[in-house]
């Protein structure tokens, strides 16, 4: 920690033996990690205290954000998981657990709008369900890091509609832009989605006013999320991004990997389609081949 030099040498003896009389409070914990966890967070909490001298109006604001960040959270928003987001702990939480490992396709943040017991579609089905935006046709193959194809592994696929917005922040009620499905015996996927749109996270709380006063835009890159399983292999958590896209470098939850980056070709109306779909107006198209790294031993 750097030394302010307003701070005593006697001010600063005294606000160390407090940060020890707290660590210590701990000896006593049975479970190692949870020492390890709780007196690592006391020593990081009170260093950023220390070296930005805190004031206790600045404290109580702190107090007051984290307040507004539970009661507007409920169980189809988290506001935390936004915090962390945009603070890219989420990110650096998922580097940490998810090392490089050969050509395995990388990791990006999980975000606020997983639902559990999405609709199954079959092979070339429709995941919109009625979502607003342009078709998109999406297919791919699941493979392990030998290369060997996955058959059955299952596939989690949501997005947005047009207007930036997930099924669940509407009052409605409706399922829309979700589903789940399993890949055939060489391993291959496809579906039916949306040409994801750029839209803002939930900014009418207290993480989007944060980036309001710190002069940040909410706004996220286009994507498509992914969550792929197959016994054996370490579960993935990922988006694909749209080629092109201004707000590459710019997204507010710092997701964006250029592996993950990917054209969306968009087809001319009338364009016949890959599983012969009559479709009025234009459509796009991409392939998104993921590689599945090996379960943890």
């Amino acid at each position: 920690m750097s030394e302010h030099p307003e701070v005593s040498p006697a001010q600063q003896q005294r606000e160390e033996e407090l940060v020890e009389r707290v660590v210590s409070s701990f000896d006593a914990c049975p479970d190692p990690r949870l020492k390890e966890l709780m007196t690592g967070l006391v020593r990081h909490v009170h260093a950023f205290i220390r070296e930005t001298r805190l004031t206790e109006e600045e404290w109580g604001e702190a107090i007051a954000f984290l307040t507004a960040a539970g009661h507007i959270t409920d169980d189809q928003r988290q506001e935390f998981i936004l915090l962390s987001d945009v603070l890219g702990a989420s990110m650096q939480t998922i580097a940490v657990n998810n090392e490089a490992y050969g050509e395995a396709t990388e990791a990006t943040v999980f975000g606020p709008f997983f639902v559990e017991g999405s609709p199954e579609i079959e092979l070339g089905g429709d995941m919109a369900f009625g979502a607003t935006g342009e078709p998109c046709w999406v297919e791919g193959t699941v493979r392990d890091h030998e290369g060997r194809p996955l058959a059955g592994a299952l596939l989690e696929v949501w997005e947005a509609d047009e207007d930036g917005r997930y099924d669940v922040q509407y009052d409605d009620g409706r399922t829309a832009a979700r589903a789940h499905l399993r890949t055939d015996d060489d391993g291959g996927y496809r579906f039916w989605g949306i040409t994801p749109t750029p839209y803002p996270i939930p900014d009418d709380g207290p993480v989007g006013r944060m980036l309001d006063a710190v002069g940040r835009s909410p706004m996220r890159a286009s994507h498509l999320h992914f969550l792929v399983s197959h016994p054996g292999c370490r579960t993935l958590v990922t988006h694909i991004f749209v080629e092109g896209d201004p707000l590459l470098d710019a997204d507010s939850v710092f997701g964006v990997k250029d592996s993950l980056v990917k054209r969306f070709e968009r087809q001319p109306a009338g364009t016949p389609t890959p599983d012969g779909r009559t479709i009025e107006g234009t459509w796009s198209r991409t392939r998104f081949d993921v590689v599945l790294a090996p379960g943890r031993l």
